[in-house]
């Protein structure tokens, strides 16, 4: 790293979204640098299932999909805490990676053409000054012409810039916790199931190596009446749900101690705040029961991407560039998040969630076109 040298463009956050950025700017020629917490490969709570619509791209980005015979996952079971089901087929399906293999794939091919990639670096501060951001991490300052928040669910900067849903009273939208394993256990590879329980769900679909993905997620209140002590909660509350008592019983859990994370939020977000570009999470938290929070930020990075290229041409002005990314951004997944908090709001519940799994049942179309309504069309 350079400290004198002038970034294109700067990328806080090394997920799916910062690494899918950072890897385009660099193809288009221009110089990248990206911060990362952690250090390559890590885990991180995530459902791990990845809509097929989002294939193409990231192929084209160069992860050979087509050759690392990955699950495709074709259906959905979702029951309700009293053990109703709901199936059915997934009008587009998607597939299982971890984030552990995916994550690092990116970053080495974001490596391989140019990216700058620091990791173990926790960004203090970003300002923006007489057309320049100045990123300040550790004991340097580095320069760029864009900025770009990739940083995931909640972060110190968002903290420090007092973003409007870290300031909200804790909700049914905004205080979670979530939790992940994975597991070996006897499931289908072409299954996804999203099981309710009180105040929370819990997902299980196949990824790499015969492996599974089980991820949660629940109230912090959950947690703290259970004594803040996970076995506890899984036994006294999702295992009220049949599905995940014969899960949990069945399943041999593979690294030990779980993933977790608190404070998720899925309260409406910025997608520019100070001039920088909000990405993936940073910008808005589709709902698990959606599953496609991992296409989203994906598709978000293009989306963003086009819109940089522009202004680094001089074919448009800042302020430009940050009120149509904006406008596209909403216009990809307004309705898409809108339809997430409204399942949201249902599956919070232990009555409603039991009551929409029966309302839907005799109508298969009507939950098709639910599904749809969170899925996007191949990019």
């Amino acid at each position: 790293m350079n400290e004198d040298k002038l970034y294109d463009v700067a990328i806080i956050g090394g997920g799916l979204a910062g690494l899918a950025l950072g890897i385009q700017c660099a193809k288009a020629g221009y110089e990248t640098i990206l911060f990362e917490k952690e250090k390559y490969p890590f885990h991180k709570v995530c459902g791990e299932y990845i809509s097929f619509e989002s294939w193409n791209f990231l192929e084209d980005l160069g992860v050979p999909l087509s050759q690392m015979n990955l699950p495709a996952i074709r259906r959905l079971l979702v029951t309700a805490p009293n053990g109703k089901e709901l199936q059915q087929d997934l009008p587009l399906g998607g597939f299982g990676i971890s984030r552990y293999k995916l994550d690092a794939l990116l970053a080495e091919i974001a490596k391989r053409n140019g990216v700058e990639i620091i990791e173990e670096a926790k960004v203090r501060d970003i300002s923006f000054d007489k057309k320049i951001f100045n990123i300040q991490y550790s004991m340097f300052n580095v320069q760029g012409k864009v900025a770009a928040g990739t940083f995931g669910k909640r972060s110190n900067l968002d903290i420090k810039w007092k973003r409007k849903f870290v300031l909200q009273k804790p909700n049914k939208l905004n205080n979670y916790i979530g939790i992940k394993y994975h597991v070996k256990t006897n499931w289908p590879d072409d299954l996804i199931a999203l099981h309710n329980f009180k105040n929370g769900y819990c997902g299980i679909s196949q990824i790499e190596d015969g492996k599974y993905c089980l991820c949660y997620l629940t109230t912090a209140k959950n947690l703290e009446q259970s004594g803040n002590y996970i076995p506890i909660m899984e036994k006294e509350i999702l295992y009220q749900n049949p599905h995940l008592q014969k899960i949990f019983n069945e399943a041999e859990i593979l690294y030990g101690s779980p993933v977790t994370i608190s404070q998720i939020s899925f309260a409406k977000k910025s997608q520019v705040q100070d001039h920088v570009l909000m990405i993936g999470d940073a910008a808005g938290m589709i709902t698990p029961l959606c599953g496609n929070g991992m296409s989203m930020a994906l598709h978000g990075s293009k989306i963003v991407f086009e819109q940089i290229h522009l202004f680094l041409q001089n074919k448009i002005p800042r302020w430009q560039m940050e009120q149509d990314y904006t406008a596209n951004w909403k216009k990809h997944f307004g309705k898409r998040l809108g339809t997430g908090r409204m399942i949201q709001r249902f599956f919070g519940s232990k009555f409603l969630s039991n009551l929409l799994i029966s309302l839907l049942k005799p109508f298969p179309r009507l939950t098709s076109k639910l599904i749809s309504q969170t899925h996007g069309q191949p990019f």
